[in-house]
């Protein structure tokens, strides 16, 4: 039995062919979307659970009478809005079944301005408990969006904000990132947020496919395709069929390869090697690269058609380094989530420490972060010196000194002033400079010291 129509406003149940012709004519003519039943055996497994319409049903029927199909309906949506229509002798039943849940109920006869009315009423309730639901499930995913990508750095808001946008869409996505940058993380949040969420999540690597598999590994192939294929292959593309499949280095694939991509991108079909059916897919595609694609396609590694396929929706994750504000943030996240994990005490970083995290280039992006706090939460001091100093030396110099060390001073104080400080004082203690310094320099930099907590007007003293 296929699911039911959203469009349907109302759907009537009743066995008697002559009054459900007579009620599905008055609903129609007052401008609703009817569809009728003749029983409602099934009609629970029609609707998804939100479907943005209402239920008018007849309690006495044969087989699955209203009061069961009324707790059928509440299983799988309690606010769902089911309207009973009862006879005379019915109405002990109806005052119970309105108890179990039902929206309202309707004793025969009546007229069709109060039928129209309760249906409208109902219709109205279901709106507002959808768009409840709706708003309830958006905050939820800026929430969890928030806890999987710490970071309070503009650049970190804008991609959250284009995940937000991307995620409902469906389009297929292109993610620009370098190594380390947390590309899966952002193709599962995408995946996550999407209407898919329910299927597959299928993510490969194809720079880690060696070339003889890796056509087999994505496309799949027939029994007897070439020497020992045995039996038949199903390839990722079909298996991520119904949800997401995320291709991290994609800049790797061959240009045979490529060609067959471009293909499924464009027709949403797989034909397996040796085969000859085409598949259909209803899949989404997300793309990652460490590469500039374009650069690639202009010296002929990257097929320019592809690229251009690919490039409808990128985004880019920006690397560590320009994320001067979060690196403190994202440090502590992982160095307690790895104390929680082994059983150990929190650590606080000392301000020496935080002044060589500030200061290292992080080539391994958030990845080398993670490693580097999992090493700090394990007590393992002299190793998380010595691997940021050893770093030192080689980190490229971005701007002139003034500028990095405009830059340095700006990270260190927005990066104490996420901590916890009720005052002023308590902030310029912390950073070993005088009050009235610090305040010139929150001016400087644009820093607004409200978000530690508020001062006093005796601080600015």
């Amino acid at each position: 039995m296929t699911t039911l129509d959203p469009r349907i406003q109302v759907l009537l149940i009743d066995d008697d062919p002559h009054l459900r012709q007579a009620l599905s004519q008055t609903l129609d003519l007052a401008g609703l979307k009817v569809a009728s039943l003749g029983e409602a055996q099934g009609v629970a497994a029609r609707i998804e659970r939100d479907w943005p319409g209402v239920v008018v049903s007849d309690i006495r029927m044969p087989g699955v009478d209203g009061l069961e199909l009324l707790k059928q309906l509440h299983e799988q949506d309690a606010e769902l809005p089911v309207l009973l229509i009862t006879g005379h002798g019915d109405v002990p039943l109806a005052v119970q079944a309105m108890r179990a849940g039902a929206y309202d109920f309707l004793e025969k006869p009546f007229a069709s301005d109060d039928l129209l009315d309760s249906v409208r009423r109902a219709l109205a309730l279901r709106r507002l408990v959808l768009e409840n639901r709706s708003l309830r499930l958006a905050l939820a995913d800026r929430q969890a969006l928030s806890a999987r990508l710490v970071g309070q750095s503009p650049a970190m808001q804008r991609l959250r904000e284009q995940i937000g946008a991307l995620a409902g869409i469906g389009t297929d996505v292109l993610i620009l990132g370098e190594t380390g940058a947390g590309k899966e993380v952002v193709a599962r949040a995408l995946h996550d947020l999407s209407n898919r969420r329910d299927g597959p999540f299928v993510a490969i690597n194809a720079g880690a496919l060696a070339e003889s598999v890796v056509e087999s590994e994505l496309f799949g192939h027939e029994p007897g395709a070439f020497t020992g294929a045995q039996k038949r292959r199903i390839g990722k593309f079909e298996f991520a069929n119904g949800g997401t499949l995320f291709l991290d280095e994609i800049e790797s694939m061959s240009l045979e390869v490529q060609v067959k991509l471009l293909r499924l991108l464009q027709e949403r079909v797989v034909e397996r090697l040796g085969g000859n059916q085409l598949i259909p897919l209803d899949i989404r595609i997300i793309a990652a690269t460490k590469e500039d694609l374009r650069q690639a396609a202009d010296q002929g590694r990257f097929r320019a058609d592809l690229y251009y396929r690919l490039n409808v929706a990128p985004l880019r994750i920006p690397p560590l380094r320009e994320r001067g504000d979060d690196i403190l943030l994202l440090f502590q996240h992982f160095a307690d989530s790895a104390s929680a994990r082994h059983g150990l005490p929190v650590r606080e970083l000392q301000p020496g420490q935080r002044a060589l995290l500030l200061r290292h280039a992080w080539p391994g992006n958030v990845r080398e972060l993670q490693n580097v706090a999992e090493r700090f939460a394990l007590g393992l001091e002299l190793g998380l010196e010595q691997h940021l100093d050893s770093q030192l030396n080689s980190a490229p110099l971005a701007g002139s000194l003034n500028e990095q060390v405009e830059a340095f001073e700006r990270a260190l104080i927005a990066a104490e002033l996420s901590r916890s400080h009720n005052s002023l004082r308590s902030l310029a203690e912390a950073l070993g400079v005088p009050r009235k310094t610090l305040h010139d320099k929150l001016r400087k930099h644009g820093l607004n010291f409200a978000d530690a907590g508020g001062s006093s007007p005796e601080d600015f003293e």
